[in-house]
């Protein structure tokens, strides 16, 4: 005999269907409203939305900072990057430009010529992101940014800009963007590994260790 999941309220009497239709209706938005149903939770979870104990409509919890990103990036600098990625290319993840930080200037902390004052060793770049001054006119600078460009609340909101501009939001535009932002092609091998560096320190600061990160410069 083939199992019929309706069979038992089909033999139910139209008067007592009547009877236990206000009931099922109740338990039905009760049910939705705490997750129980088959497949709530799990639209809940995939969009990254959790309906709060309190009551209240449901909210958007980003993604936390990982144990490397915690460890190596500087207070400040992470709430800056939290907040361009955020403010100005909603598509890119945060941890992307943060790893675009960390090989441009370690976050800042690199002593290296052009990254507190002047310009970098090739004459060109300035700041935490290594903004090029020199290129246009417009440079890249006055195009994405403003202020000084090594004050990191000027820089990373910049380069945000920039990568968002270049695609780094759009599906299959994050590599090109990455490239672009050194200003070449994966075709070449500096850019290549330029990229993959990003990349990895992206992927340890979304999700990985210290030692995840360590391993993307060995």
């Amino acid at each position: 005999m083939s199992y019929d999941p309706y069979a038992g309220y089909q033999g139910v009497s139209v008067r007592r269907k009547v009877q236990l239709l206000p009931w099922f209706i109740i338990l039905v938005v009760v049910g939705s409203g705490l997750g129980v149903l088959p497949g709530v939770a799990e639209q809940q979870r995939e969009h990254g939305r959790t309906k709060p104990h309190g009551g209240g409509g449901a909210v958007h919890q980003p993604s936390p900072a990982a144990a490397a990103a915690r460890a190596d990036i500087p207070a400040g600098y992470l709430a800056l990057y939290r907040a361009s990625a955020k403010r100005h290319c909603p598509g890119l993840s945060w941890a992307v430009l943060a790893g675009v930080g960390k090989v441009e200037s370690d976050h800042g902390r690199a002593q290296l010529p052009g990254v507190r004052s002047g310009l970098n060793s090739a004459g060109c770049c300035a700041g935490p992101m290594q903004f090029n001054q020199t290129d246009g006119p417009p440079s890249t600078w006055q195009k994405y940014g403003h202020g000084s460009p090594y004050d990191p609340a000027n820089a990373i909101p910049a380069a945000a800009r920039k990568l968002c501009a270049d695609g780094a939001g759009q599906p299959g535009g994050l590599v090109p963007a990455i490239a672009g932002y050194y200003g070449g092609t994966t075709a070449n091998p500096p850019t290549a590994a330029y990229v993959a560096h990003v990349r990895c320190a992206a992927r340890a600061y979304g999700g990985g260790t210290v030692r995840d990160l360590t391993r993307c410069f060995a």
